[in-house]
């Protein structure tokens, strides 16, 4: 496959899904680019509350089902929720796009055996992410002492790339962007944008053309 998958991972408090959503919204112009909307065994009024992913719903029967028909290029189970990301991220691959796609690290080493995959790790100082967390108000002070004591390791192999996020949101999203940008180099947009009709724009994986 020409094109890359590319996975932002980061402990808890490091602001992964903060700088994720603002990625999203700066390339949403750029032909290199797609972020797979994961498939959820998740109720659709879930996704209106505030950070809520957009996700596509499905039932646990309907994500079977799909699973079945080779529907998802990966799938995975964590917290009582089915997670699958559609099968449609290997033909903007073969095109040439980076895919970038909230993984479970489960799914690391299966990821980078089948495609060609970059790990972008969201880090920050232990005080920082204390405190993060300390200001959601979810956790008193032993559970986050208990949290930032359970560092995920990632697997062996993988071609990793660190992302500091140690100060604002602004200047986080900005390394972001210099590590996707750099990962999509190889592909100018215009090549990729040749490769449409007029008027045509890029199909979020999942969903149909048209």
């Amino acid at each position: 496959m020409a094109g890359s998958l590319v996975t932002v991972v980061g402990a808890s408090g490091a602001g992964k899904d903060t700088l994720l959503g603002a990625a999203r919204a700066a390339l949403a112009a750029d032909p290199r680019f797609v972020f797979a909307r994961r498939v959820i065994t998740r109720p659709a009024e879930a996704r209106n509350h505030p950070g809520a992913e957009d996700h596509s719903p499905m039932t646990e029967a309907e994500f079977e089902a799909a699973r079945a028909d080779g529907a998802f290029a990966l799938h995975w189970r964590a917290h009582g929720l089915c997670y699958g990301i559609p099968r449609a991220i290997e033909r903007d691959m073969v095109e040439g796009r980076v895919v970038v796609a909230n993984l479970s690290r489960t799914v690391l080493a299966e990821a980078a055996a089948r495609y060609r995959l970059r790990v972008l790790l969201v880090t920050a100082p232990p005080a920082v992410l204390a405190a993060r967390l300390a200001g959601r108000g979810r956790e008193s002070a032993a559970e986050i002492a208990l949290r930032l004591g359970r560092e995920a390791t990632l697997p062996e192999g993988l071609a990793v790339r660190e992302v500091a996020n140690d100060g604002t949101p602004e200047e986080g999203a900005a390394r972001l962007l210099a590590a996707l940008r750099a990962v999509a180099a190889p592909f100018p947009p215009e090549r990729l944008a040749d490769r449409l009709p007029p008027g045509k724009a890029f199909p979020e994986p999942g969903r149909p053309n048209g």
